[in-house]
């Protein structure tokens, strides 16, 4: 049975740890396979943010390309994928993939994802936002993508920020159907003794 193929962009905002955490969990998912890429802006954020280098990113995902290969299969309709997560999507991104300008091989993969219909789903990262984002957001909703801030869900209780980064992606990965049972939400509080 062929693996379903997700692809993973990463561009320069704020979240690389989000971004790394992705490809972790989708490691551990036996028929997924990852496809990954990243701006040169999110090469400076991975390095500021987690340590790791181009080259140990890479690693963790299955197929690695170059930003600059705008001719690699994923700019290609006929490339079948469950779709695309842009994890962090820079309010730069949001612009380039909202106008159509695919001069890279991210934003070609995000307006192939568009055009043939599949799922879209941006991490968008920016605070305060400006009309400008916030009406290019819009209009990527419009078309049919989801905007998915990195909000923590601070009623869980976490014991840490890396707590919260792994439930946080676990919500990512269920708009792709690869949602784990371990972080539905049920109602009940951790701790049933604290008082509200």
């Amino acid at each position: 049975m062929q693996k379903k193929r997700l692809v993973v962009g990463i561009s320069g905002a704020s979240g690389a740890p989000i971004a790394v955490e992705v490809l972790r969990q989708l490691r551990a998912i036996e028929m997924v396979e990852s496809h990954l890429m990243i701006t040169k802006g999110g090469l400076m954020t991975l390095r500021q943010e987690t340590g790791l280098s181009p080259e140990e990113l890479a690693g963790l995902a299955d197929v690695f390309y170059e930003n600059d290969r705008i001719g690699a299969a994923l700019a290609s309709g006929s490339f079948a994928t469950e779709g695309m997560l842009v994890v962090p999507c820079s309010m730069k991104t949001v612009a380039g993939i909202v106008s159509g300008y695919s001069d890279n091989l991210l934003l070609r993969a995000a307006d192939v994802t568009l055009k043939e219909r599949r799922k879209l789903v941006l991490v968008a990262r920016e605070s305060p936002l400006s009309s400008i984002h916030l009406r290019n957001m819009y209009e990527l909703s419009r078309m049919g993508a989801v905007i998915m801030p990195p909000v923590m869900t601070y009623y869980r209780q976490a014991d840490s920020v890396q707590e919260m980064t792994r439930n946080f992606v676990q919500r990512l990965l269920g708009q792709f159907g690869m949602k784990q049972e371990e972080w539905e939400w049920t109602g009940e509080e951790k701790d049933s003794t604290r008082s509200v």
